[in-house]
């Protein structure tokens, strides 16, 4: 693909533009696009133009863009995270139904927490997961969990490039990897207030037949919650059905072996 003068492809640019929109500003003039993404005012109208005529991007009447549906439209079509979540989606209303508060599910993507699903209750605790939103993984009991069930060179890899691990596990020389080990001796992680006081997060892992783990299945409930381990047993039961479902067979361990632990 030619590259511009400043050496970046179509593509690179393209990437750009499409990773300036978040949460917060899901709808950019072309000026405000072309700041975040660093690519000169004209060449963004050009883009654009050309973007918004094949559906990538779409144009609101007071001429702002957003993502367009032909975007998820092809994303959706194809992606592998469509077969894990419709996999998952039953067992997800299942815990729901349990917990009344929020039951997710997400991958581990470039060191992050990706959601792929999320089920809400009408007055649940507040929760900063979204789908298709990220989060930093060892700030989460979700990222935690899949990254205690994670290959110790992928644990290293990420501990190598997030030095501030060890300041949120108290700064000592292994604290985080002995978190990592005792996650993956209970098989679940859950965390008091990390993101918001007065919740708590609680995850299990989904794994894969060598017993990695291919997502997370989690809750966020208030801190202090009634038979929380009877949470831990709901979400460890559907994670394996959300593995046998989706064509993985996890090893042999069971929830009742964690828990007596």
């Amino acid at each position: 693909m030619a590259n511009s003068p400043s050496g970046d492809s179509i593509l690179d640019r393209v990437v750009r533009i499409l990773e300036s929109f978040d949460d917060t500003q899901p709808a950019l003039t072309v000026s405000s696009l072309s700041r975040r993404s660093g690519i000169p005012q004209a060449t963004m109208y050009r883009l654009v133009g050309e973007m918004v005529q094949h559906g990538i991007l779409a144009r609101e009447p007071d001429g702002r863009v957003r993502l367009g549906l032909r975007l998820w439209e092809l994303v959706a079509r194809s992606s592998p995270a469509k077969d894990l979540r419709e996999a998952a989606l039953p067992f997800l209303q299942d815990v729901q139904s349990v917990v009344h508060q929020h039951t997710q599910l997400s991958v581990l993507r470039d060191g992050e927490v990706l959601v792929l699903e999320r089920l809400s209750s009408s007055g649940s605790v507040i929760n900063q997961a979204s789908v298709a939103g990220r989060l930093s993984a060892h700030d989460t009991s979700m990222g935690m969990v899949m990254l205690a069930f994670s290959p110790a060179e992928v644990q290293e890899e990420y501990q190598r490039l997030h030095t501030d691990v060890d300041i949120r596990f108290s700064a000592a020389a292994g604290d985080f990897r002995r978190a990592l080990a005792e996650i993956r001796r209970r098989g679940f992680a859950s965390y008091d207030g990390v993101l918001d006081d007065g919740t708590t997060g609680i995850s299990v892992p989904v794994v894969d037949r060598a017993g990695h783990a291919v997502a997370a299945l989690g809750v966020v409930v208030p801190t202090g919650v009634a038979q929380r381990q009877a949470i831990i047993a709901v979400l460890m039961a559907a994670a394996r059905g959300i593995a046998r479902a989706a064509g993985e067979e996890p090893p042999g361990r069971t929830a009742s072996d964690f828990l007596v632990q």
